[in-house]
C-alpha cells in the first residue's frame, strides 16, 4: 500500500512531487485545527465523522518513499484506510492539546486553499471551510514574512478568496 490521502497542504501539488496525484473523496472523516505540545502553531488533522465526506488528493509514494513523507508529516501517524487501500496522516493524540489554541498561520491556509481551488474549484473551497472545525484558533497573518515552510505566493483573486471565506467564519 503505497498510496496516501492528503487533506491539507498535500492537496497543493506545488508542495510535493509524488506520483499519480488525483482528486479523491473519503467518507467518514472531518478536518480539524489542533494544537500540539511539539509545535508552536496549529495544524490540520482529521477525526471520524459519520456525516462528512472529505475531498483531498491521493498520490503514490513509490517514487520518494514513505520515509520522506513521514518526515514531512512529523507529529502525525499514518492511519490505514483499508477499504480504500491507502493511508492518511492523523495528528498524534499523545501530543494534541485541546486546552490551548495555538495560532493558525495564514500562509498555511493560503497554501491549502490554493490547492483546493485548483483541483476542486470554488465549491471545493466552500466545502473545505464547511468540513473543517475548530476555527476558534487565532489566525496569524504572516503573508509578508511566511513562517509556513511550504508557503506559496497567491494571485490576488486567490488571496481575496481566502480572505472572503475567513471573514465568513
Amino acid at each position: 500500500m503505497a498510496t496516501f490521502f492528503g487533506y491539507g497542504s498535500l492537496v497543493n501539488l506545488r508542495t510535493h512531487k509524488y506520483h499519480n496525484p488525483k482528486p479523491t473523496q473519503i467518507v467518514g472523516w472531518k478536518r480539524e485545527w489542533v494544537s500540539s505540545s511539539i509545535r508552536d502553531i496549529a495544524f490540520l488533522s482529521v477525526r471520524p465523522s459519520k456525516t462528512t465526506t472529505l475531498q483531498g488528493m491521493s498520490a503514490s509514494t513509490e517514487n520518494i518513499g514513505w520515509k520522506s513523507l513521514d518526515l514531512r508529516e512529523t507529529g502525525y501517524f499514518r492511519h490505514k484506510l483499508l477499504n480504500l487501500n491507502m493511508q492518511m496522516y492523523i495528528g498524534d493524540p499523545k501530543t494534541i492539546n485541546d486546552h490551548i489554541k495555538q495560532p493558525i498561520l495564514l500562509s498555511y491556509i493560503d497554501c491549502v486553499i490554493q490547492g483546493y481551488h485548483e483541483h476542486f474549484g470554488e465549491q471545493g473551497v466552500i466545502d473545505f471551510f464547511a468540513t473543517t472545525v475548530n476555527w476558534d484558533h487565532p489566525i496569524l497573518n504572516d503573508r509578508n514574512l511566511p513562517q509556513y515552510p511550504r508557503a506559496i505566493t497567491l494571485k490576488q483573486y486567490e488571496q481575496d478568496l481566502v480572505d472572503y471565506h475567513l471573514a465568513q467564519l
